[in-house]
């Protein structure tokens, strides 16, 4: 048998020397009976403690860490949000860290771990990228839990008369397999319905969304009745409520709706909680996780799926306006890497010093700038997370460029040197919320219609020039305002490689067709999901999967890329 190497991230991480979790809840004032314990490292809030938490007043200033268009070379999005946290802390801020779980269908795929890399990580880190404490697995049987009661409901007589070609609830997967985005059920029985179904991964689901956006155990057990599962024959929608289902999905995630606590490399605390897929889903940790954190810390940095475009614009648009919160300033997360990329420069050749193509690529630095500080309106600092192979030269060019536009901007060195690396940055982030606000908007109005939402973000989001509706996605958007659901914001799903809705398409596009193919309503999670072009809810393995790299010596030690 062949024994892979541990990662050298792996091993920074085995090597530390973690604090107790009481000792990270003791630095924040929670109490130890408060806590409710997953070993030693890692421990849930219990409720009674929230509910009194809740009743006090947020104290913190909300930072959100967001990123150029990503590349397959990776830009350290989260090893920045780490970084950042430990240099507020070490300018003796208390500062709180809220990422969203890992889901385990890219840890196993092309993306990898999710809590950082180098001297600015999550621990404990297999734990985290794995099971954690069962978050995933608890809204995977809830969910699933509801498609079995459906097909239940058609096996026994189907009194509710659920139309067996409407059915729009899948079942999910925390597993990458495109085999499954397409099945066909009930074949087990001549009583059974024959239709076909379809999986998501986990990640995607409804559920996921809706356990990121409660605020309350009614609130959760609310939007779960809310759920839409399909039609009847009349045409009525029938919901998780009417099939007696929302009660027993509750009951499974009551222990997942409270978040997880768990420190940095440097003891530092963070609150990592909920998982919903950036690019088909709205891609942001939980608002319990928020509000918490923001009555415990002075600083609270969170992060947003991949890009501005994307998980930037829906924190703003679904996250914001459903819980109240308004970030202070935001990081835009950025290497030469990627602008290099975006200019026309070849993947393999990244690490070359290239000036020629870090100036056609800035052009989409600047839309990101845009979008957040004058399309979002909230203040930023540029972040340039620094690769060994960057250059003086390039590196002095883009700080020359951003001083010219005066544009506040640091070089981060976390992922080598922790905290202290990131320190600048700190500064820089303090300062910046502390000058005067930008105005806050959002992109579009709650009673505006829903082809106007899209335009609004297609145009002055993506810079589309115009765009184009399946048909069936026409229908889907004529359904849902005759329900009176038009006013939901819109969660965007579309590739994160690009403006548009093509991945080969880099840099700042403008003036190309937004494809708009499918369009669902999220009764639960409040908002009406737009999928466009060709974006999948159930990712598919690469050629060369990351789990090939993964596997256990004999003291069940992992040992590969986790």
């Amino acid at each position: 048998m062949k024994i892979k190497n541990i990662s050298p991230d792996l091993k920074i991480a085995r090597e530390s020397n973690p604090s107790a979790i009481e000792e990270i809840a003791n630095n924040l004032s929670i109490p130890r009976n408060a806590l409710e314990l997953y070993g030693a490292f890692k421990a849930k809030l219990s409720w009674d403690y929230l509910k009194e938490l809740f009743s006090q007043p947020k104290r913190g200033k909300l930072i959100l860490v967001t990123a150029t268009t990503p590349t397959p070379a990776g830009e350290g999005k989260t090893t920045t949000a780490i970084g950042l946290t430990d240099g507020l802390n070490r300018l003796g801020q208390k500062a709180i860290l809220c990422l969203r779980e890992p889901s385990m269908g890219p840890v196993f795929g092309v993306k990898g771990a999710a809590t950082g890399s180098g001297l600015a990580q999550l621990i404990p880190r297999e734990d985290i990228n794995l099971h954690f404490t069962g978050d995933f697995a608890a809204v995977a049987a809830a969910h699933n839990l509801l498609a079995a009661l459906i097909d239940n409901h058609l096996y026994h007589g189907n009194f509710l008369g659920i139309d067996p070609r409407r059915i729009s609830w899948g079942r999910v997967l925390d597993i990458n397999d495109r085999a499954l985005r397409s099945i066909l059920v009930g074949l087990e029985s001549k009583k059974s319905f024959q239709r076909f179904s379809f999986f998501d991964i986990v990640a995607a689901s409804e559920l996921m969304a809706i356990l990121c956006l409660s605020q309350s155990y009614n609130d959760l057990r609310q939007r779960l009745a809310n759920i839409s599962v399909g039609k009847r024959w009349d045409n009525k929608k029938i919901t998780a409520e009417d099939l007696e289902a929302a009660g027993a999905m509750s009951a499974l995630l009551v222990h997942a709706f409270k978040p997880n606590l768990v420190q940095t490399l440097e003891h530092n605390p963070a609150f990592v909680h909920g998982g919903p897929f950036g690019n088909i889903a709205h891609g942001c940790s939980s608002v319990v996780s928020l509000n918490t954190a923001l009555r415990l810390g002075d600083w609270v940095v969170t992060e947003a799926g991949f890009g501005s475009d994307l998980g930037g614009e829906k924190f703003v648009n679904i996250v914001c306006r459903q819980s109240g919160l308004k970030p202070d300033c935001a990081v835009i997360v950025t290497t030469l890497r990627a602008l290099k990329f975006h200019g026309g420069m070849d993947l393999e050749c990244l690490s070359q010093k290239d000036v020629d193509s870090l100036e056609k690529g800035f052009p989409n630095l600047l839309r990101h700038i845009q979008i957040v500080e004058e399309t979002l309106g909230i203040p930023a600092v540029v972040a340039l997370n620094r690769f060994l192979t960057d250059s003086e030269e390039e590196i002095n060019w883009l700080e020359k460029m951003l001083s010219s536009l005066k544009h506040p901007f640091a070089i981060c060195d976390h992922w080598a040197q922790g905290g202290s690396g990131a320190v600048e940055l700190a500064k820089r982030v303090m300062e910046r919320s502390q000058q005067a606000q930008h105005d806050f908007n959002f992109t579009y109005r709650d009673n505006d219609s829903i082809i106007e939402k899209i335009e609004k973000i297609a145009f002055n989001i993506y810079k589309a020039g115009s765009i184009s509706l399946h048909s069936h996605a026409q229908e889907e958007i004529n359904n849902i305002e005759q329900e009176g659901l038009g006013q939901l914001p819109l969660c965007m799903a579309k590739t994160q490689y690009s403006f548009s809705v093509d991945p080969q398409l880099k840099g700042a596009p403008q003036g190309h067709d937004l494809f708009v193919r499918d369009v669902r309503v999220a009764a639960g999670a409040k908002y009406i999901l737009v999928l466009c072009g060709e974006i999948y809810t159930m990712p598919g393995l690469p050629k060369i999967p990351a789990s090939g790299s993964i596997d256990i010596d004999s003291d069940g030690n992992i040992l590969g890329t986790i």
